[in-house]
């Protein structure tokens, strides 16, 4: 399984302004520009680190999952929540050839913690052997830093808080259990068994 964000996080649904009120920094000095990359470099890594802890995209983003075979030939969990739609799926087979599935093939079950597509007949249709599929869809709570909800938000802040505060003392210790507790939530249990 691969999975790969394939359009960035823009630069204005990044919270910069709350994030240096959330500092209690000072605006208006002349090396403002740079802190605010600093600032955008600590807001995108806590992004990342919260939504690899959740398994849940918080802004709005397009995403393409390869896999070489199917987990169930009925359904295929997509590993990244909530999910808005599936855009396309295509089979490549082992030489590159690319084969577009019509969309009345599957169906998108967006479960918000888990969701997935399944086959709108008895099967998912067959990978070709040595071949791949690819699943484009669009995940996230929405496209702005208010869609998301104010634990996740709040988390977000704190851990990138954390990544600022140990800028000039070497890695910033795992997060701590302020934030770990407002992550609690959305975490999934998964225990063995097939999805």
């Amino acid at each position: 399984m691969d999975l790969q964000a394939t359009s960035p996080i823009p630069l204005s649904a990044l919270p910069l302004a709350a994030f240096r009120d959330h500092l209690r920094l000072s605006s208006g000095f002349a090396d403002a520009v740079t802190e605010d990359a600093l600032l955008e470099q600590y807001l995108r890594a806590a992004l990342d680190a919260v939504e690899g802890r959740v398994s849940r995209a918080l802004l709005l983003r397009d995403y393409t999952l390869r896999l070489t075979r199917w987990r169930d030939d009925y359904a295929q969990t997509l590993p990244r929540a909530p999910v808005a739609q599936v855009t396309a799926l295509v089979l490549i087979d082992r030489l590159g050839a690319q084969s577009v599935v019509p969309p009345d093939r599957y169906i998108l079950q967006a479960d918000g913690a888990r969701p997935r597509i399944i086959a709108a007949g008895s099967a998912l249709p067959a990978i070709p052997s040595r071949g791949a599929v690819e699943i484009t869809f669009a995940a996230g709570f929405g496209a702005a830093w208010e869609d998301i909800p104010a634990d996740l938000r709040q988390a977000v802040l704190l851990l990138a808080a954390q990544y600022y505060e140990h800028r000039d003392t070497g890695p910033a210790p795992d997060m701590d259990f302020g934030i770990r507790a407002l992550l609690e939530r959305w975490r999934d249990i998964r225990l063995g068994g097939r999805a």
